[in-house]
């Protein structure tokens, strides 16, 4: 343990006590699950929210097309339904990233749950095409299963915002555990309840779908439940302050002179007069801020557009094109690649710990892009199928450092709108992806689509470990040095 157990964040949970800790304790402790036991009510509620949230995105998923197809619409009209929704999400997630520290983060939460929820019943209930449309636009509908809405951004700001700066790669990693499982189940449950729906209970496969549309509804609905429950501490420590200033100014009974009010509340008064109208909700972004976060931009594009080359879709129609692999065999190779996938992000919350996360997301991330260059290569089944699964057991290591890391370089009152944007940046670069594959599968060069793909997320690792190597280790120091300030005016107030 290291002195930071003396010097403790006032929004992050208590630490214990330094002391020795047995076999079964350094286990725990390596695997993440003190820190996760040891972190705040509101970080349990958020991977709560997680489960349930991608739970929702794994039953609709399933049968989104399918039933977009039993309404009767053209598959065409299906594919621009996709599109438009995934077009829709990137405009409204930009929107209420943008403005969630200054409205509230829990406002926003609750926000996106209720769109949730009002997508559900308008599925359920409609048939017409522009309407459902309307709905997945405006509301929130995963058309490919993948995290879709402003939470994500929001949530790991949150989390980074409540959680000591070395225990966040556990969080994030059992944060991101809690996502891939909620879609596993989701989609156990759909695929179980539909064929319960219409060989047990004889009801009508177009009448089943609705029945899943309501539960996806059910699931928007428990997701606003456990959203009321969070406390104020989600909140961005500019809105807290402010909220203190509201207070404290309350409770004076002679309003102080401008000359003599504190030097903070100056900074914020002055602050907000530059700023009129819906302006003031925009968040304030350093000119520091501006060439990390343009860099980042490109980077995060350029992994994006790299994975979208290969997306799983693709990945699992070229092992059945190329090799003639059953769709009952290549479901359990696939979800093994997922199990494994999703369990090294544990290892890789071990990893950061000892070498950092810049150096454990390259570390990981980058032997596994060789062997997804290298997929399409072999004629050999068995060879190919080794080099996915090399892939998959590292290709997700680097999800928890990479949050942690983004936590630690964008400066705290710009976390939620920098991370909504990269989002954005992401979902636009992984739109164009499929369309290459496309044009050289059409070519019969598959094989150039793999080592596109393995090429520009290496490039990723490259840029990623040339630009921010020395930054991190700043950052660190300069964070730790706020929150140290940050207490000791918590204990000069009391």
């Amino acid at each position: 343990m290291s002195d930071r157990t003396d010097c403790r964040n006032p929004l992050a949970p208590e630490t214990t006590p330094a002391r020795k800790r047995s076999f079964a304790g350094k286990v725990l402790s390596e695997l993440g699950l003190v820190s996760l036991w040891e972190s705040s009510r509101d970080v349990k509620l958020l991977c709560a929210q997680r489960f349930v949230r991608m739970l929702g995105y794994g039953v609709s998923t399933l049968i989104l097309v399918a039933y977009l197809d039993a309404l009767g619409n053209r598959k065409t009209a299906i594919g621009l339904f996709m599109s438009l929704t995934l077009a829709g999400d990137i405009c409204i997630s930009f929107f209420l990233t943008l403005f969630a520290d200054a409205v509230g983060r829990k406002a926003i939460l609750a926000l996106g749950a209720l769109l949730m929820t009002g997508s559900g019943v308008v599925f359920a209930f409609f048939n017409a095409y522009w309407i459902l449309l309307l709905a997945a636009v405006l509301g929130v509908i995963s058309p490919n299963g993948n995290e879709i809405g402003p939470f994500r951004a929001i949530e790991e700001s949150i989390v980074a915002h409540l959680t000591l700066p070395e225990a966040r790669g556990d969080i994030y990693a059992w944060y991101s555990l809690f996502g891939v499982a909620g879609a596993a189940f989701g989609i156990l449950i759909c695929g179980w309840a539909l064929q319960f729906f219409t060989q047990v209970l004889h009801w009508d496969l177009l009448f089943s779908y609705r029945a899943i549309f309501i539960l996806y509804a059910l699931v928007g609905f428990i997701k606003l439940c456990l959203t009321v429950f969070l406390s104020g501490s989600v909140e961005s420590e500019k809105k807290q302050q402010q909220k203190k200033q509201t207070l404290r100014r309350g409770n004076e009974t002679t309003p102080l002179l401008a000359g003599d009010r504190p030097n903070d509340e100056q900074g914020v008064s002055a602050e907000a007069t530059d700023k009129r109208g819906v302006w003031k909700l925009l968040p304030d972004i350093h000119k520091d801020s501006v060439t990390v976060v343009t860099v980042l931009c490109f980077l995060f594009g350029l992994d994006a557009f790299g994975t979208a080359v290969n997306p799983l879709s693709w990945i699992t129609y070229y092992f059945q094109w190329r090799f003639d692999i059953e769709k009952g065999e290549l479901g359990s190779i696939f979800f093994t690649t997922h199990i494994i996938s999703a369990m090294s992000t544990l290892a890789a919350s071990s990893i950061a710990k000892r070498l950092g996360n810049v150096n454990t997301m390259v570390l990981t991330h980058l032997p596994s892009q060789v062997f997804r260059a290298l997929i399409g290569v072999p004629d050999n089944v068995h060879l190919a199928l080794l080099f996915c699964l090399l892939n998959a057991s590292m290709t997700s290591m680097d999800t928890a450092p990479r949050s942690a890391f983004l936590a630690t370089i964008i400066l705290p009152e710009e976390r939620t709108a920098v991370m909504g944007t990269l989002n954005v940046v992401k979902t636009t670069a992984s739109s164009l992806g499929p369309i290459i594959t496309g044009v050289l599968v059409d070519h019969d060069l598959y094989w150039v689509s793999f080592l596109l793909g393995g090429t520009l997320k290496g490039l990723y690792d490259i840029g990623i470990l040339i630009f921010f190597r020395h930054k991190e280790k700043e950052m660190e120091k300069r964070e730790r040095d706020r929150i140290r300030r940050q207490e000791e005016e918590e204990e000069g107030d009391n």
